[in-house]
């Protein structure tokens, strides 16, 4: 008889955005009049820029006519693509990563999930809390962990990101094998310096474990003196791997298009303690279990780096981060604390004592706003709520207009 993956019985009941979608369908079903504003999942709300638009359209030009008609192009990406990134994202920030170093994929949130699937079955994971939930339940399906009790998974390694230490994460305490790190964070907003990445970087290499590092929301930096990669740090191309995403960069999130980059140098180890090429390992998995990226979204990828792509990108960040200080003044003016929303689109607010769920349904019941309970990213995110940046300029004030006659 067919069976079941057991591991999938450990799981919570169903992915956290999808609570707060049933939430709000539920409030929308019995408030038919009610304007929602959704200030909660982080999907952009702008159209694509003019010059990815056009890179778009040349690409589906070119697909028209059996003369520049493209079948199966490379798993990996097109090398106009590759280069392109290899030159703007790394090299101009003096991070010595080559094109073929960088894998095209359909998404940062497939290649995080799917990354896990080249270790062994017994590795030792650290994870921050709060954490996006696709690093830890890919885990969970691939039985890595034990039961789920009081918050959090058996065998998991948790790193607690909490007011006190900056929603920085210490380095295990015991050692551990793989670790997470996601910067500017989602969901607390937080950065890290080169300083603070050093000693993961460190601590890896000396502890022979590997970093997985997103860098979905690098383009939000705008304090020049943070890193946008792990690579601009020494020694970070022997254990990291760094995942990217035109998702929030560029509007992409319905488009599908980010990349991950595995240095040639970076090293794993076999049972008997010989080394193995993690670079290899992944191209060999990205080629059989992925058919590449279509020509014509590669080809708008390739026009975010053009001089107009990058000053319309440019634009449209700014505008987001610019939502993001209404809501970070906003929640000031109110005497809540919060962290994030000056180089990340997400403030992470801090409830003043209550539930996440608790204060995610206040504010949908009583303003009509829609925030992420910061509950469904792990135990320490059980007194926080996740406001996202993304939407326009006029629902942005309405909606913080709304949260101040809720929560005075």
């Amino acid at each position: 008889m067919i069976r079941v993956n057991e591991h999938y019985n450990k799981l919570q009941a169903s992915y956290l955005f999808s609570d707060i979608a049933k939430r709000v369908n539920e409030f929308q079903a019995q408030n038919p009049d009610a304007d929602v504003i959704r200030l909660g999942i982080g999907d952009v709300t702008r159209a694509l820029a003019p010059a990815v638009v056009e890179g778009f359209r040349k690409g589906v030009d070119e697909m028209a006519a059996d003369a520049t008609f493209r079948g199966y192009g490379p798993e990996q990406g097109y090398d106009f693509l590759r280069e392109a990134i290899a030159a703007n994202d790394f090299q101009a920030r003096g991070a010595d990563i080559a094109a073929d170093e960088i894998f095209v994929s359909d998404g940062a949130k497939c290649d995080s999930g799917n990354f896990q699937e080249l270790f062994a079955q017994d590795i030792k994971i650290a994870i921050p809390d709060p954490v996006y939930p696709v690093y830890l339940d890919t885990n969970v399906m691939a039985g890595r962990t034990g039961a789920y009790a009081d918050g959090r998974y058996q065998g998991i390694v948790y790193m607690d990101c909490l007011k006190e230490n900056g929603f920085m994460p210490a380095l295990p305490e015991e050692p551990v094998d793989l670790i997470y790190l996601c910067f500017p964070n989602n969901p607390t907003g937080a950065t890290a310096t080169k300083e603070e990445l050093k000693v993961w970087v460190d601590y890896a290499r000396e502890n022979k474990a590997l970093i997985l590092f997103d860098a979905a929301y690098e383009s939000f930096i705008r304090d020049e003196s943070l890193p946008r990669s792990i690579y601009e740090v020494e020694g970070a191309r022997e254990v990291a791997v760094e995942f990217r995403s035109f998702s929030k960069t560029a509007g992409f999130t319905g488009t599908r298009c980010g990349f991950t980059v595995v240095p040639k140098d970076c090293k794993v180890y076999t049972e008997d303690g010989s080394t193995a090429s993690l670079h290899a390992m992944w191209n060999r998995r990205h080629t059989t279990k992925f058919n590449g990226v279509s020509y014509p979204v590669q080809k708008a990828a390739e026009a975010v780096y053009s001089e107009a792509g990058k000053v319309q990108v440019k634009a449209y960040i700014d505008a987001y981060l610019a939502n993001a200080a209404i809501v970070r003044d906003t929640m000031t003016e109110l005497g809540f604390d919060h962290v994030g929303g000056e180089n990340s689109p997400y403030i992470w607010i801090d409830g003043k004592g209550r539930d996440s769920w608790e204060f995610f349904d206040l504010l949908l019941n009583k303003a009509s706003v829609v925030c992420t309970p910061g509950g469904g990213f792990g135990r320490c995110g059980r007194e926080y709520i996740r406001i996202s940046a993304f939407n326009s300029l006029e629902n942005v004030k309405t909606a913080m207009a709304r949260v101040k006659d809720a929560l005075k």
